[in-house]
């Protein structure tokens, strides 16, 4: 059957079902499948590539196959030898060596998985929990950044981080920036496929809201452009979550107006300071409606041990714009805080940068372009919310019941405001449809190095006390903080429609269905896929 533009999707659910294809692969000789493919990338390339620089495995050098494996792999929870790994690693240097990867795998009936930066929440662009044979394509050797400040744009490849970016617009403009996140080290490759927010959010709106242009390479190895893949795929990308539709090589990105001068400021309550949570519940009436050019974000975590313990609760806000500024709007809009200019440090936007990703005072920028987080790699788990109403009083207070039997500083809520630009953008507009109605976004997060199950087992927990103040209908989350836990419960039918349809509608509300038939054209064999990956539609006999 033949599903046209003229009649709804919504139609066709009664008869259509949505389904992952993932492939049984027979275990076969790791040396043998390793030539093979060696063997095919040098047959389906004209740009020679240096196998001692570019292709690992553990039969050839067990250690530097570790050591690469590692390299980017940002939650060490996923590096356990009970998860399958990939049988080889390959780190390309051209686009010819990206499309060939894709025609090798294909042809072998090897899964592919796609790293950039290797911040996916649930380690799934390293490790798979469905195959034992993949091929891991690493993009850490192809960062080229071009910037054009007259054109107000630049094109940025798959395996620079964010803060190389920073970087490279400050070196040619103080005036200009882009809306990304605060982590310095996330790739742009994966970033951008799930929306992508951080301090100019609600000035700017998401970094997925600021792409021109990108460069993909597709399921049959072609590579595209906007023109050539369409608009629906250039949708599809901008917001629709990472590897389900081909490989991402490079964004074109629209460059942001900032001023020459912002404030930042980091501003600590400790519980007993705000005792009836009139400064966190103010947060919430107003963050989402002062000037777009303020951002305040709230960091809860529980400090101190025995006696001593307390649960702190950290303001930093970034505005575009001088301290005597700020400090007239927040007298008028969020006077409770009692902001002081001694919070407040001036400095420049590239400068703030380094700030917002909690390196240490004075730290110079050049630390952006040396890929090191300043918390160095961490094990743990995370899960998302979306808020609509202020939480009471009463909610707050238990919330803070629950920081209280948590045991570990690393452990903490992120709430992060939307409003300003945000509420501009239409819920339809690209894949990610969070939008108007939010006050703000929650992070949970929790430290998992040591006893991991227990305290998965609280941030679990949390989550689930935290139902009636969040999002309903669905209850949404964040694809870029992949949740593996979202459908986790249910029954696993034959094509998997209901547990597609829980995460799906989570992510991507009702765009999931336009995601879905964009996903179904550009790879009906479902080559690009993962544990959480879109899913293809069938068509049922």
């Amino acid at each position: 059957m033949r599903v046209t533009k003229s009649v709804p999707v919504v139609s066709y659910i009664s008869f259509l079902a949505l389904y992952f294809s993932f492939y049984t692969i027979t275990p076969i000789s790791s040396n043998s499948i390793q030539d093979d493919f060696i063997k095919c990338l040098h047959r389906n390339t004209h740009v020679d590539f240096p196998l001692e620089k570019t292709f690992f495995t553990p039969e050839r050098n067990a250690s530097i196959f570790v050591e690469i494996l590692e390299s980017t792999a940002q939650n060490q929870r996923f590096l356990t030898k009970s998860l399958p790994k990939p049988i080889l690693i390959f780190k390309p240097v051209h686009v010819s060596h990206v499309q060939a990867s894709i025609i090798c795998s294909k042809k072998l009936g090897m899964g592919l998985r796609v790293r950039s930066g290797g911040h996916d929440f649930e380690g799934m662009s390293y490790v798979s929990q469905m195959e034992t044979s993949f091929v891991l394509l690493d993009l850490s050797k192809m960062r080229q950044i071009k910037v054009d400040i007259e054109d107000n744009s630049a094109w940025v490849q798959a395996g620079a981080t964010l803060g190389e970016l920073y970087y490279r617009i400050a070196k040619k403009s103080n005036r200009h920036g882009f809306p990304a996140g605060l982590c310095s080290t996330v790739g742009i490759g994966g970033y951008i496929t799930g929306g992508g927010y951080g301090s100019l959010v609600r000035k700017y709106g998401l970094s997925a809201d600021n792409v021109l242009d990108a460069k993909i390479v597709d399921a049959n190895g072609k590579l595209l452009d906007r023109s050539s893949m369409g608009e629906n795929l250039f949708w599809a990308i901008r917001g629709g979550g990472g590897a389900s539709f081909g490989v991402i090589l490079a964004w074109k990105i629209k460059l942001v107006p900032v001023p020459e001068t912002v404030t930042v400021f980091t501003v600590t309550k400790t519980r007993e300071q705000d005792a009836d949570f009139k400064i966190l519940s103010k947060w919430q009436h107003v963050v989402d409606k002062l000037v777009e050019e303020l951002f305040i974000r709230v960091a809860i975590r529980p400090i101190g041990n025995g006696g001593n313990k307390t649960v702190m609760t950290s303001y930093r806000g970034l505005f575009l714009g001088g301290q005597g500024t700020l400090m007239k709007v927040m007298n008028k809009g969020f006077p409770e805080l009692r902001l002081t200019r001694k919070d407040c440090t001036e400095m420049s936007w590239i400068e703030s940068t380094v700030y917002n990703a909690e390196f240490p005072a004075n730290t110079p920028i050049e630390v952006l372009i040396q890929v090191k987080s300043p918390f160095g790699k961490l094990s743990f788990k995370s899960k998302s919310d979306f808020v609509k109403e202020p939480i009471p009083v009463s909610g707050l207070k238990r919330i803070f019941k629950k920081m209280m039997q948590e045991d570990s500083p690393a452990s903490f809520l992120g709430w992060t405001p939307y409003g300003g630009k945000m509420a501009k953008i239409s819920e339809s507009e690209i894949p990610f449809p969070h939008r108007n109605d939010t006050i703000f976004i929650i992070l949970y997060n929790t430290d998992t190095e040591t006893e991991p199950s227990k305290h998965i087992n609280w941030l679990r927990d949390l989550y689930s006390f935290m139902t009636p103040y969040v999002s309903s209908n669905p209850r949404q989350s964040y694809v870029n903080y992949r949740d593996l836990d979202l459908g986790k419960n249910e029954e696993n039918s034959k094509v998997n429609f209901k547990k597609a349809q829980v995460w799906g509608t989570k992510y991507f509300k009702d765009n999931f269905e336009r995601l879905v038939m964009v996903k179904s054209k550009v790879d009906p064999e479902n080559f690009f896929r993962h544990e959480q990956s879109i899913p293809i539609l069938h068509v049922q006999s």
